[in-house]
C-alpha cells in the first residue's frame, strides 16, 4: 500500500462520465418538471434539487468517515488507479490480506468510491447550474433574480472540496484536512441555500419580512455561533474524541476532568500525533470533547431564545418550529453519541442536524431583513423618485 501512487489521474475521464451518468437522472427529472415555468420557478427547482443531493452528500460523507472508509481506496480519484473497485479487486485484495484490520477492504473502497460518484454528480448539476444561469441572464437580463455569480462561487466552492477531498485522502486523514472537508461540505449547503431562498422570493413576490435589529443581530450571533459550534464538531469527530467523555452532564465522574487544550488545539497535525511526533495525549482527546460539549450550552440557549422570538414574531414561524425541533434532535443525538458508546446512526443524524441547521438558519437570514434598513430603503427610493 506505501508503493500506491497517490495521484493517478489515469481514472479521470470515467470517473467524470460515471458522474455525469448520475447527473443526468435528477437533470432530466428537472427538466419535465419545469419546461412551462417561469426562469425564476425553472432555476429554484434545480438549486432545491442540488441542494437536497448535496445534504445527502454530506450525510454520505459522514458515513464514510465514521466506518473508517476515508482510505479505502489510498489514491485519488480513482481506486488503485481504476474507475471503480471492480478492476483494483487484485489490489484490494492483497492490501486487505496484508492487514486485515486495516483501512482497506473490499466494503470500504466500494463506500469511498460511491462517495467520490455522488460527489461528481453533485459537481455537474452545480456546473449546470451556473451554465443555466449565464445562459438565462445573456437572454432576459432582468429576468435572472439572482446574479449569475453566486452559482459561479458554488462552482468555484466544490472545486475547492473536490481538492480537500483528495488530501483527505492523499494526506491520510490529516484532521485539519478532514475538518475543513466538512465545513466546505456544509458551506455549499449554505451557498446553494440562499440562492434558493432568492428565487423563491422572486417567482412568489416575495419580499424579505422585517424583523428587529435586535432579532436580526441575534440572529447573525446565533449563525456564527453554530458555525463555530459545527468546526469543534468535527474536531471532535476527526481527532476520535468522542469517547474521550462517556457520561453525562459530568466527564469522567468530575465536573472539570484533566484536559490539556495545548494539546488538543494544535491544528496543523497528523492523525492522533503531535508536531513533535509523539502521541496525543488522553488529557488532549478530552479537552477537544469537553470544549465541544460546553459551547453546545451556549448553542442550545441561542437557538432556544432565537426560536423564540421568531415564532413570537409569527412572520418566520415556520422557520422557528424547525430550529427548535432541530435543537432537540441535536441534544439527543449528541447524548446518544456520549452514552451509547458513539453509535453510528446517531453520529450520522448529528452531522445531518448541524447541517439541517444551518441550512434554516440561512433560509431565516434570507428570509428577513432588519425593519430599520427596510424603512431606509424605502425612504431613499421615494426620495429618488421625488427628484
Amino acid at each position: 500500500m506505501d508503493a500506491q501512487t497517490l495521484y493517478d489521474l489515469s481514472p479521470l475521464a470515467r470517473m467524470m462520465f460515471m458522474g455525469l451518468a448520475l447527473a443526468l437522472g435528477p437533470l432530466a427529472w428537472v427538466w419535465l418538471r419545469s419546461r412551462q415555468m417561469v426562469p425564476a420557478r425553472r432555476l429554484q427547482t434545480l438549486t432545491m434539487l442540488t441542494l437536497f443531493l448535496t445534504f445527502d452528500l454530506v450525510l454520505f460523507g459522514a458515513f464514510t468517515r465514521l466506518s473508517d472508509s476515508g482510505l479505502g481506496c489510498p489514491d485519488w480519484p480513482g481506486c488503485y488507479g481504476n474507475a471503480s473497485p471492480l478492476g483494483a479487486q487484485a489490489a484490494i485484495a492483497a492490501a486487505q490480506a496484508a492487514m486485515p484490520t486495516g483501512p482497506v477492504t473490499h466494503g470500504k473502497a466500494w463506500i469511498e468510491m460511491i462517495h467520490r460518484y455522488l460527489a461528481t454528480g453533485v459537481g455537474v448539476l452545480i456546473l449546470t447550474l451556473t451554465i443555466a444561469s449565464w445562459m438565462q441572464r445573456k437572454q432576459d437580463p432582468g429576468g435572472v433574480p439572482v446574479s449569475p455569480w453566486w452559482a459561479t462561487l458554488t462552482l468555484v466552492w466544490v472545486c475547492m472540496q473536490g481538492a480537500f477531498g483528495a488530501l483527505t485522502v492523499t494526506m491520510k486523514l490529516f484532521p485539519a484536512i478532514v475538518t475543513l472537508h466538512l465545513l466546505g461540505g456544509l458551506t455549499l449547503l449554505v451557498l446553494l441555500c440562499a440562492q434558493a431562498v432568492r428565487y423563491g422570493q422572486a417567482w412568489q413576490e416575495r419580499a424579505p419580512v422585517p424583523v428587529s435589529a435586535g432579532t436580526r443581530f441575534l440572529l447573525t450571533l446565533t449563525f456564527l455561533a453554530v458555525v463555530f459550534q459545527v468546526a469543534l464538531g468535527g474536531w471532535v469527530s476527526t481527532n476520535y474524541a468522542v469517547l474521550a467523555c462517556n457520561e453525562f452532564p459530568t466527564c469522567q465522574a468530575t465536573w472539570w476532568p484533566s484536559m490539556d487544550f495545548h494539546q488538543g488545539f494544535q491544528i496543523w497535525r497528523e492523525l492522533g500525533m503531535t508536531p513533535d511526533g509523539e502521541h496525543i495525549g488522553f488529557a488532549a482527546l478530552t479537552a477537544i470533547h469537553y470544549t465541544h460539549r460546553l459551547f453546545s450550552y451556549m448553542v442550545f440557549i441561542l437557538l432556544g431564545l432565537l426560536a423564540w422570538r421568531l415564532y413570537r414574531g409569527h412572520a418566520l414561524r415556520t422557520q422557528a418550529r424547525w430550529l427548535a425541533g432541530l435543537a432537540f434532535m441535536q441534544f439527543a443525538t449528541g447524548l446518544s453519541n456520549v452514552v451509547l458508546d458513539w453509535p453510528i446512526v446517531a453520529a450520522i443524524l448529528h452531522t445531518g442536524g448541524a447541517g439541517a441547521l444551518l441550512a434554516v438558519l440561512t433560509w431565516a437570514l434570507m428570509s428577513s431583513r432588519s425593519a430599520a434598513d427596510m424603512v431606509s430603503a424605502s425612504q431613499m427610493s421615494a426620495s429618488r423618485l421625488s427628484a
